[in-house]
C-alpha cells in the first residue's frame, strides 16, 4: 500500500467532492462549492465527482477514518488569534480565559495529524488573510471549509501545489465547444453515436443536450486537444444543421435551462 508521502507526489488525473453539511442535504443551503470546484477541475483537466454527507463535523469524522488523532495546530491558532475578531455577541471573549465559546473556536484548530509526517506537508497555508489551513490527509485528501468565500480563496490557493503534479502540469486543462441544432435529440443520435466511436479514443467526449423550453438543442466536444476538437467543428455543424456558440448563454431562445447534466 502507498504511503501518504508517495500518494502526496502521485500524478492528479481525477478528484472527487466530499460535501458536508445538513443544511446542504436539507436543501437549506445552496451548494455553490461543488459548482466552483467543477468548472476548477474542468480548466485544469481533471474528471471529478460528488458525494453528499451530514453533520458538520469535518476534521473529527475524517480523523477517525484515517485512524489519526486530533492535536491542536499552533500556528493555525496563532494565526486565528490574530486575524479573527469576537462576534459582537462576545464582547468578554478572551483567547486566554477557558469558556464555552474559546472551546467551540478550539475545535476549528484540533486537526487529523499524522505524527510521522512534516506538518508542512499536512497543513498549507495558502492566504496571508486567512487564518484557516488546508488539511491534507493521507497525501490526497484536502480538507477545505464549507463558506463559499473561505472554500473559493483557499481552493484557488492550492493551485501551486496541484500543477506540477497534473498529467499536463502546465494545466491548460479542458475546452468545451458548444453548437446548437434545430434538430431533436433523435435525429441526431445516430450520427452523434458514430462520431463518438471514431473520437473517442482520441480523448473526445460527444454530448447532445436537449431543452425541451426552446427549439434549439445542443451538441458538445468536450476534450484536451484544442486543435482537434476545432478540427471537427466544421463537420459537425454541417451534420446537424446548426451554428457555433461560444457562450451557453448566446444560445438563441433564452436563458438555457438543461434537462439533463
Amino acid at each position: 500500500m502507498a504511503s501518504a508521502a508517495e500518494r502526496q507526489r502521485r500524478t492528479i488525473q481525477t478528484a472527487a467532492c466530499l460535501i458536508i453539511g445538513d443544511e446542504v442535504l436539507g436543501g437549506k443551503t445552496v451548494d455553490t462549492n461543488s459548482t466552483y470546484l467543477a468548472k476548477w477541475c474542468f480548466q485544469l483537466g481533471l474528471a471529478q465527482s460528488n458525494l453528499s454527507s451530514h453533520d458538520d463535523i469535518t476534521y473529527q469524522s475524517i480523523a477517525k477514518a484515517f485512524d489519526l488523532p486530533l492535536k491542536l495546530h499552533d500556528e493555525a491558532f496563532r494565526k486565528m488569534k490574530l486575524l479573527s475578531k469576537p462576534h459582537p455577541s462576545q464582547p468578554n471573549f478572551n483567547w486566554e480565559e477557558d469558556s464555552p465559546d474559546l472551546r467551540a473556536k478550539l475545535r476549528m484548530v484540533y486537526l487529523p495529524t499524522d505524527e510521522s509526517r512534516p506538518l508542512t506537508d499536512q497543513f498549507l497555508f495558502v492566504s496571508e488573510e486567512l487564518w484557516v489551513p488546508v488539511s491534507v490527509v493521507n497525501g490526497n485528501v484536502h480538507i477545505l471549509p464549507g463558506i463559499p468565500r473561505l472554500f473559493t480563496a483557499l481552493l484557488e490557493g492550492i493551485k501551486p501545489h496541484i500543477l506540477g503534479r497534473l498529467v499536463d502540469p502546465e494545466g491548460k486543462g479542458s475546452y468545451r465547444i458548444i453548437i446548437q441544432t434545430p434538430y431533436a435529440e433523435s435525429k441526431v443520435a445516430a450520427y452523434l453515436t458514430d462520431l463518438a466511436g471514431r473520437v473517442e479514443s482520441k480523448g473526445v467526449k460527444v454530448g447532445s443536450y436537449p431543452h425541451w423550453d426552446r427549439k434549439y438543442n445542443t451538441v458538445t466536444l468536450v476534450g484536451k486537444d484544442q486543435e482537434l476538437l476545432e478540427s471537427l467543428v466544421d463537420e459537425v455543424v454541417k451534420n446537424v444543421e446548426g451554428k457555433r456558440v461560444h457562450k451557453p448563454e448566446d444560445i438563441e431562445g433564452g436563458p438555457l435551462r438543461e434537462s439533463k447534466a
